[in-house]
Parts: C-alpha cells; sequence; structure tokens
C-alpha cells in the first residue's frame, strides 16, 4: 500500500516496489537497471526480441547462424577440474528430432536454474555439429499457470537482465503494470505539444493482440499516422508483428526529441527576455580597410555568413552563433571580420582556444592582421601573459587571445562585446559559461571545424543558430588519402624522403606520447630516435603535450619556418596548425582515432598550392576498423565522414556522453533519426508537420 505521502504523487512516478511482487531485493535488482520507477519499468525497452510462434527443430539448426529452438532437460552436470578453480555447466536437451548440449564456463551457479525435466527456450548460435553444441546459450524455462501467454507462442521481449533478476520474471512483471497503467500513460505529464502529437496520432487501426479481459484494444499504424503513447509503450514490450517494434520506438522517440526540443526552446525564450544586445554591427571602417590587404577575395560563403552574423550583431538579443566550415574553409578570416564589427562599435574582444598551440596561431595571425589598423593585441595562455596596465583598456581597442586562462579569477576581461570560441567542442559548457558571465551578455560566436552530424546539429547546438561555410577557398591543391599496412612503411618513408627533398614537409603522427608496453600501439618519443635515422639527412622536430609551453612555441616556429622538415607528434596537432608548405601526413596506428580526429589531421595538410598525401597506416583486422578508415579513402567530405562517424560511435563515444551534455535517449537514435528530430522541432516551433513514420 503506498504511504500517505505517495498517495499525492502521480501512479506512474511512484517507487516501483509499490507494485506486487516486488519486494526490497527485487527493487534493489531494478536499480542496477536504472528502473526506479512504475514509468521507468514501462519504458524499459527490450533489447531483442525472439519470435516464438516459430522456432526450429534441433535437428535443422545451422552452424553459426542464430536460431530459437526449444526441448526437455534429459541430461545436466557440473564438471570442475584444474584443482575446482575451471567448471563448466551443460544441459542436454531433446525435441524428438535431435539432443543439443549447451554450455556454461566457469559460471557453476547456472546449475541452480535447472531441473531434470524442465523444458527450455533456448537462443544463440551452434558452435559445432558434433555434438550439436551451443556455448552460453540465452535460456527461459517454460512454465504453465496463468501468464503462460505472455511467455510463448508470441513475439517474446528479450531484456537486459542484471544476476539474480529471472528473464520471466521481468517480463511478467511489465505486463502485469501493463495492464494496470497502460491507460495513464497518455495522460502523463508530457509537453503541450507532446499532447497534441496524442490528438493527431489517433488515425489507427485495431489489431487482434491476445490480452486480458478488459484491455483496452492495442493499435498499430496505418500510413502517415503514429500510434498513441500508451499503445506504442504496450507495442514495444509486446508488439503483433515484428514491424509494430519500430513503428512504437518511432512514436516514443518522438516524444523524447519533443521534449527536448521544448526544453531548449525555453532555454532560448529565457535567455532572449532577460538579455538585451550590445550594438556591435560596426560601420566597416575597419573591415574594408582590412580586405583590401588581405590578399585574396572572400568566397561567396564566407560573404554571406558575415551578412548573417552582422544582421545578429544589429539585433534586439545578443547572437548566439554556431559557425560550422570543413577544415581550411576560412573560418578564422570571419571571426576576424566579426571581431572588427565589435571593435568598430567600441568593444573589446575575446577569442578562446582550446590548446596553447592553437592560440599562438590565432594570435600571431590576428597580430599580423589587425595591428597595422591600429588594434592591440594580447595574449593569456598558461605560460604567456597579457602584458598591460589597468589603463590600457581605457581608450585603446584590444582583441584578447588565449587558452582556459581567459576565464581564470585573476584575468579580468573588460567589456566585451564578443567571445569567439574556436573548436568549442572542447569546451566544456560550464567553461564557456563562466567565459560568457564576464561581460554584459556579450554577443558569442562558437566555431567548429569538426562537421557536426545534422542529428546532432539540431539536439546538441538547438539553441544556437547554425551558420556554414561551405565553399572551400580556391588555389588548393588536391588531397589524397592511402590506407597501408605496415608492410609497407618502407615505400612510404622512401616517398616522404622524395617530398622533402623536393623541398616540401611531413608530418608523423603516433597515438601515444611514451611506450607503455604495448608493441602493437607505437608512441611518438619512442619513435623519434628510429626516425632520426630514417630522415637521417633531414631535420626532425618532436611535438606532444608534456613539453613546456615555450618549447611547443619553440618546435612549431621551427616547422613553420621550414627550419624543421619532418614533425613527430601525436594528436595535438589536430587543431589550428597552418603550414601551407606541409604536404605529407603519415599516421601510425591510425584505427586508434575516430573519423572526425582523423580527417581534422589531414587537414593540417592540403593548405598550399601542392598536391597533398595522406598515408593511414594500420594492422588492424576488425572489418569495422578496416571500413573507417575506407570511408577516408573515398570522401574528403567532412559532413559525410561525421554523419559515418556518428552511426559507427553514437553520439556518446563521439563527444563524450557529459562533455556533449546530450541526455541518454531511451528510444532515440541520433545515427538515424534526423526526420523525427526535424519534425519535434517544427512541432515545437508550432509549424505542426505531417507526421510522417521515417527515421
Amino acid at each position: 500500500m503506498p504511504s500517505p505521502r505517495e498517495e499525492t504523487v502521480p501512479e506512474l512516478k511512484r517507487p516501483v516496489a509499490t507494485l506486487w511482487g516486488v519486494g526490497p531485493e527485487r527493487a534493489e535488482l531494478l536499480k542496477r537497471l536504472d528502473i526506479h520507477t512504475i514509468e521507468d519499468l514501462l519504458l524499459y525497452r527490450p533489447r531483442r526480441y525472439d519470435d516464438r510462434r516459430y522456432f526450429m527443430r534441433i535437428a535443422d539448426l545451422q552452424k553459426g547462424e542464430p536460431a530459437t529452438a526449444r526441448g526437455t532437460i534429459v541430461a545436466m552436470g557440473l564438471k570442475r577440474f584444474r584443482h575446482g578453480t575451471k567448471s563448466v555447466f551443460e544441459i542436454v536437451l531433446d525435441d524428438g528430432t535431435a539432443r543439443l548440449h549447451c554450455r556454461w564456463w566457469n559460471l557453476p551457479y547456472m546449475q541452480n536454474y535447472f531441473s531434470q525435466g524442465d523444458e527450455v527456450f533456448v537462443f544463440g548460435k551452434l558452435l559445432q555439429t558434433k555434438p550439436r553444441t551451443m556455448d552460453h546459450p540465452e535460456t527461459e524455462v517454460i512454465e504453465g499457470g496463468e501468464e503462460s501467454f505472455v511467455h510463448i507462442a508470441r513475439i517474446t521481449p528479450i531484456y537486459s537482465l542484471t544476476e539474480g533478476l529471472p528473464q520471466r520474471w521481468l517480463r511478467g512483471l511489465i505486463w502485469r503494470a501493463l495492464a494496470r497503467f497502460e491507460g495513464q500513460l497518455d495522460d502523463v505529464d508530457q509537453p503541450a505539444l507532446g499532447r497534441g502529437l496524442q490528438a493527431a496520432s489517433t488515425t489507427v487501426a485495431r489489431a487482434t493482440m491476445k490480452r486480458p479481459e478488459g484491455r483496452a484494444p492495442i493499435h498499430s499504424r496505418e500510413a502517415g499516422s503514429l500510434p498513441s503513447r500508451a499503445n506504442a509503450v504496450h507495442m514495444i514490450h509486446f508488439p503483433e508483428e515484428l514491424s509494430d517494434v519500430e513503428i512504437a520506438r518511432q512514436r516514443l522517440a518522438l516524444d523524447e526529441f519533443i521534449e527536448l526540443q521544448m526544453q531548449i526552446r525555453a532555454r532560448r525564450q529565457r535567455f532572449e527576455a532577460n538579455a538585451r544586445a550590445l550594438p556591435c554591427g560596426g560601420d566597416n571602417h575597419l573591415i574594408k580597410p582590412f580586405l583590401s590587404k588581405l590578399g585574396f577575395k572572400l568566397t561567396e560563403s564566407q560573404t554571406q555568413v558575415l551578412r548573417e552574423i552582422r544582421a545578429d550583431m544589429r539585433g534586439a538579443h545578443p547572437m548566439r552563433r554556431l559557425l560550422q566550415g570543413d577544415v581550411g574553409s576560412g573560418k578564422t578570416v570571419v571571426a576576424a571580420c566579426t571581431a572588427l564589427m565589435a571593435i568598430e562599435s567600441g568593444h573589446h574582444v575575446a577569442l578562446m582556444a582550446p590548446t596553447e598551440i592553437l592560440a599562438d596561431q590565432h594570435f600571431a595571425n590576428f597580430k599580423k592582421w589587425l595591428e597595422p589598423l591600429g588594434i592591440q593585441v594580447e595574449i593569456q595562455t598558461g605560460s604567456r601573459k597579457a602584458e598591460r596596465s589597468e589603463s590600457d583598456a581605457g581608450g585603446k581597442r584590444m582583441i584578447f587571445v588565449g587558452t582556459h586562462a581567459l576565464f581564470s579569477s585573476g584575468f579580468d576581461l573588460p567589456r566585451p562585446g564578443l567571445v569567439i570560441i574556436d573548436e568549442q567542442h572542447k569546451f566544456g559548457v560550464a567553461q564557456r559559461d563562466q567565459l560568457v558571465r564576464k561581460g554584459d551578455y556579450p554577443h558569442v560566436l562558437v566555431m567548429t571545424a569538426t562537421p557536426i552530424p545534422r542529428t546532432l546539429g539540431l539536439t546538441l547546438y538547438g539553441d544556437l543558430d547554425i551558420s556554414v561555410i561551405e565553399q572551400m577557398p580556391g588555389g588548393r591543391g588536391r588531397l589524397n588519402t592511402f590506407v597501408r599496412g605496415s608492410d609497407k612503411l618502407p615505400e612510404v618513408f622512401k616517398f616522404i624522403r622524395e617530398k622533402i627533398s623536393a623541398g616540401r614537409q611531413a608530418y608523423v603522427v603516433y597515438p601515444r606520447v611514451d611506450d607503455a608496453g604495448d608493441k602493437e600501439l607505437k608512441a611518438v618519443t619512442a619513435e623519434f630516435e628510429n626516425l632520426k635515422t630514417v630522415f637521417a639527412t633531414f631535420k626532425i622536430g618532436l611535438l606532444h603535450g608534456r613539453l613546456a609551453g615555450h618549447e611547443k612555441e619553440a618546435v612549431m616556429a621551427g616547422f613553420r619556418a621550414n627550419e624543421i622538415q619532418v614533425l613527430l607528434s601525436t594528436s595535438l596537432i589536430e587543431v589550428g596548425v597552418d603550414v601551407p608548405n606541409a604536404t605529407v601526413m603519415l599516421v601510425e596506428n591510425a584505427e586508434q582515432f575516430g573519423l572526425a580526429q582523423l580527417h581534422q589531421l589531414r587537414g593540417r595538410i592540403g593548405r598550399g598550392a601542392h598536391t597533398s598525401f595522406c598515408i593511414l597506416v594500420s594492422n588492424a583486422k576488425n572489418p569495422e576498423a578496416r571500413r573507417r578508415l575506407r570511408i577516408l579513402e573515398e570522401t574528403a567530405d567532412g559532413f559525410k565522414i561525421a554523419e559515418a562517424d556518428l552511426k559507427l560511435r553514437g553520439p556518446g563515444q563521439m563527444l563524450g556522453q557529459e562533455q556533449s551534455g546530450l541526455p541518454k535517449f531511451r528510444f532515440g537514435d541520433l545515427a538515424e533519426d534526423l526526420n523525427l528530430i526535424r519534425q519535434a522541432r517544427e512541432w515545437v516551433k508550432g509549424e505542426r508537420p505531417r507526421l510522417a513514420g521515417g527515421g
């Protein structure tokens, strides 16, 4: 019975322990599955389904092919060996056509789950045929009783479990909870637009799912509509057809995306209600001379992006814009023009970069570009401090370039009208907010050369306006990418020596700094001496994160001046390093890097007029790893690569779940659900799209 306090809580939000049959021990086991409330239980997604309307005869099982069979235990036993430290438990099933041996290695407690004569469902792959054997299959003892129809002769959900929690018990609990609470799922406190979606999804067709007396009819989708939330939850657990599962998943994913988009919209509305923009549109008296002396003409895409930015900087609300552009597309020039708009309007500018190397490069570029216009450029990093007195900022126009040191408590950022954050995904949300809070709601431009898949752009950055530089500047040489095994390294080194002899430079990248004892993974410090011999007639530099700031600066200065011809490095150089004369990049153990990271790394070459070559060396035997590397051979389109990376690794691995700030979706799939995300966004904006089921 619920306590008086629990009586005021909606039933779906009550602890799962209030359900009949869930004692303290089982409630603790459910917590391990992140099931705390009745609603959590009903939204616990099956990981797969057994079609128990049909199963294979044991005699027909094929080696290596997953299948479901059933039979009676005719023999079982536990064998221990090696002084009792190793064991194998085995049951033998017979279905009248043949026998099947099921084995569990070093899991002696499995003997507690079976008895001679039990009838058992088994799912797995046949390991061998003489005798027919499966190792570690999934099993479930078939029992009679009132709820037997929940478990057999139907499409049956299979859930992820924890030790001590039987599959059959959890399935029965969910069935009983649905019988009692399913109707309340449509009354749950969903966003207003979710309720509108509910009403729009009532054109459905009745199915014939077997159900207890008194249960509401179960529905499946007609063309062009989605089921109600309650029907979708039922379909996700107990579908009539396997095709119902995807329909139900889409409906529940749409709920998740609508909720997220409403949170994003509410955050944006709160911001706009509280923040008035500083006028930073400028008057072109600095931008015109800057562009005239630049030495090249902006692309049409860069010009269009600047129009969008200027409209924001003149708007009623502070700019919150994300600037995307593939490696080498010219984002830094756009950032400089944006900074000039703010400076023309009498405000200072801060530009934050994730590494000292990138901050140093921005400092050098902005100093070269802007100091002739009378603008003071300062740098603030861990190893370099801005040198100014308190009165410096008085009448001067200033831009501060730096790393996270810009938002340290000891640094005073005077009157920022614009904050530019480069490679923003390298910073946490709290760090960005800390820098922005230093001013009176300054305009914010965040930039990335890591192309963002469209699904992530609409979720992770949903409260930002997005601009994309879609054209690359002219005058660039072709960039070729090749995947090679380590057996080809002598030929690769010969090729690099030829290019250096012709006046070019090269990067050689390794996945780690020091040798950690893994013979398969190379380390930059360990390979330094080896490559001194390989490139004996050339100057070699070494760069990694453990060097002091002044050491990194000296190495990069030598490489930019062509005093160093071969630069050995870790992935530290993946952003911001711009040396047009470097035309070759060799990446060893390339399978250790993500696709987007490899694309960033090869973006360090191909920045001049000469043809460039990226060589990815890998001995990976994993087919997926080889497939990932082939994608880089086939395309240089960063957005296609990012989409592929998302599908292969998922957003958690690609971005880091905590860093991304993304919720953990139960049903939404950020790699596949672009249409659903767009629908959710349009619903929240009030555009009411036609509900399509496609993902």
